[in-house]
């Protein structure tokens, strides 16, 4: 849904500033041993921004619209499935917040990952309930499949090579649609990020080095393969009335270079921080396109 991604990124910034403010280096290192003061930090502050999200959902969005039966939706052919692929994005990175701010507290790799990592599918699947008894929406399946992709793209990486060598990651640029459908598309920069499927891009940002193991190649090096679309100006592609042109929707499918900030030697956990924070945004790089419609581009640099 176009309303949740406002409070995913809320989250994730909010929940990362948290940890990013003191200047004090030990502060940011993470406990050797289980530091309960951290701990209870750590769930009381997860569990104030979730309250604070879905109170805020529920108040601000949902009293807006009358009730029904919990009910589920087909919502899977809307936007060419870009909506989905936000959702895997916010799990994945929601999951890893959660992991990382209980590994910092001294909590176990393995407890981290059941109470941690899940947190991303948890918190959008409480939503698919708001959404499943909203007359004007319901729960969908395709959010719930999408949600447990990002979640399992994380603790799968992390069971199988305790390291995260592939990272979803968004890039956005603003686009000709907008302007003619604002109240659907934004119209605001703010409102165009969330809510213009075509301007998005999402990838899986994969690390070469992690995988080959070669000296010769810069750790921080990765290779990126991205998935976006155009020609949207309505979730299913029905005509709208005024509008000028009948658009044709095609899916974009993206090669390019990125860097994983993460993998950047640092002795700042501060500057750590902040890769980490940053490390959710690709890099704009020289980029290759291959468009459903048929076409074929290179970009010289692509966001």
């Amino acid at each position: 849904m176009l309303r949740l991604r406002h409070f995913i990124f809320g989250l994730l910034l909010v929940h990362g500033f948290a940890f990013a403010q003191g200047g004090v280096e030990a502060l940011l290192t993470p406990s050797d041993s289980i530091n309960y003061q951290r701990r209870n930090f750590v769930l009381g502050t997860e569990a104030v921004l979730a309250t604070g999200a879905i109170v805020g959902l529920s108040t601000l969005w949902y009293n807006d619209y009358p009730t029904t039966r919990f009910h589920f939706i087909n919502d899977n052919s809307e936007w060419l499935q870009m909506d989905k692929a936000g959702h895997v994005f916010s799990a994945y990175h929601m999951g890893k917040v959660g992991f990382e701010t209980l590994r910092w507290s001294g909590v176990s790799r393995e407890k981290s990952l059941v109470y941690g990592g899940t947190l991303g599918f948890v918190f959008l699947a409480v939503v698919e309930v708001f959404d499943g008894y909203s007359a004007q929406w319901g729960a969908s399946s395709g959010d719930l499949i999408a949600n447990a992709a990002g979640t399992g793209l994380f603790a799968g990486q992390e069971l199988l090579w305790k390291e995260q060598r592939i990272i979803p990651k968004f890039s956005f640029h603003r686009t000709y649609y907008a302007g003619l459908r604002p109240e659907v598309l934004g119209s605001s920069f703010s409102e165009q990020l969330l809510k213009d499927y075509n301007g998005q891009t999402y990838w899986l940002s994969a690390n070469i080095y992690s995988f080959f193991k070669s000296e010769a190649l810069p750790k921080w090096l990765n290779v990126a393969v991205g998935y976006g679309a155009d020609g949207m100006v309505s979730g299913r592609g029905e005509n709208i009335v005024n509008m000028p042109v009948n658009f044709k929707r095609s899916r974009q499918f993206y090669l390019s270079l990125d860097v994983d900030l993460e993998k950047i030697k640092t002795k700042s956990r501060m500057l750590s921080t902040l890769f980490t924070l940053f490390n959710t945004v690709k890099i704009p790089a020289p980029a290759f396109e291959i468009s459903t419609s048929g076409k074929v581009n290179a970009h010289l640099f692509y966001f």
